[in-house]
């Protein structure tokens, strides 16, 4: 078996760099992505990237040193998840294959639908989760033995609450119905209609429910959400240097490299390599990347990435701080505000 992981489209506002590979935990999204796919035994995966894609290849290379190996697929204009299959034909062969959107988070992995899908090879088999607003999402209607009989892309009055959420499980009858439809009112190839197309034609689609966290990470509230789980998973790690006068609370990672001096850290934090956090606060849910500088400062529940500095500013929460970024104070605003971003000043 086989993954095609899609991580093309556009930077969503808020982003610096593409979605897929803005660290939680101070992990990139699609690190864990190909991890779960490594853990079910899948080593050959084909990677869909489009603009972005370079930083994607630089990160990753040729996978191997995540155990894997790693084909890139360019997709030139973002037409769809049925246009990606259509376009990674010849990695994908006649194999059976995952389907995996690189921007999604399943913290429980997907080693249980992999067994099923293995042990019943349906000609589908697809992750559904309820949602409040299934308007949403591509829909799923089921019957009693969880056999799909119906879906349909953004229903305007849907008549199930079961969403499809980011992983599909495929035999190569699925090739058929990507060729076999038209782009939708979006301009999109949609992998629901090749869905439906699959079950008007008397194909197996099944559905799993996902009883585990998820998350797409479209949103900087959602990435927050992510980290917040995921570092909940946290064991101290100590393997920088905590000096005498500065106190850990909690589960700490401080990695290689990195220094605490008189400061103090409240768990759940992962503190990065060559990372100096001095005379600061450094509270829950918090992931600081490497080389950053947090002094004289207070940071909870929030992303710092890599290279980045905050100095004498306290009261930082739920925040992302993009790389290289300075937070500094100053008795007058100045705002440097890249397009689409979100900025909250105390009055």
């Amino acid at each position: 078996m086989k993954a095609l992981v899609l991580s093309a489209g556009v930077r969503p506002a808020g982003y610096s760099l593409p979605r897929q590979i803005v660290p939680i935990a101070n992990k990139p999204v699609l690190e864990y992505v190909v991890e779960n796919l490594r853990d079910v035994g899948i080593t050959e995966i084909g990677i869909v990237v489009g603009e972005g894609g370079q930083e994607i290849t630089e990160l990753f290379g040729d996978g191997s040193f995540l155990g894997v190996s790693i084909t890139y697929i360019q997709q030139d204009v973002p037409l769809g998840l049925a246009h990606c299959v259509r376009i990674a034909r010849p990695f994908l062969g006649d194999d059976d294959f995952v389907l995996y959107l690189g921007d999604n988070v399943l913290a429980e992995g997907i080693g249980q639908i992999a067994d099923e899908f293995a042990r019943l090879r349906p000609s589908a088999q697809v992750l559904v989760d309820k949602v409040e607003d299934p308007r949403l999402y591509g829909v799923a209607e089921v019957d009693e033995n969880s056999r799909v009989t119906r879906l349909i892309e953004h229903p305007q009055e849907p008549r199930s609450d079961l969403a499809m959420i980011g992983v599909y499980f495929f035999t190569p009858a699925i090739h058929a119905a990507v060729d076999a439809i038209e782009p939708s009112w979006r301009g999109e190839f949609e992998i629901t209609d090749a869905l439906q197309w699959l079950v008007t034609h008397s194909g197996d689609v099944r559905a799993r429910i996902y009883s585990g966290f998820w998350k797409d990470t479209g949103k900087v509230e959602d990435v927050l959400e992510c980290n917040r789980e995921l570092l909940m998973g946290l064991r101290t790690d100590i393997q920088g240097i905590v000096d005498s006068e500065s106190r850990l609370i909690g589960e700490v990672v401080v990695e290689e490299g990195a220094r605490v001096v008189r400061s103090c850290i409240v768990g759940p934090v992962i503190i990065g390599a060559g990372t100096l956090v001095e005379e600061s606060i450094v509270g829950p849910y918090t992931s600081i990347g490497a080389d950053c500088r947090i002094t004289e400062s207070g940071v909870a529940d929030s992303i710092v990435l890599n290279e980045a500095s905050v100095h004498n500013v306290s009261g930082i929460e739920t925040s992302l701080i993009g790389r290289r970024a300075r937070v500094g104070s100053a008795r007058q605003h100045r705002l440097v505000v890249g397009d689409g971003a979100h900025v909250e000043v105390a009055a």
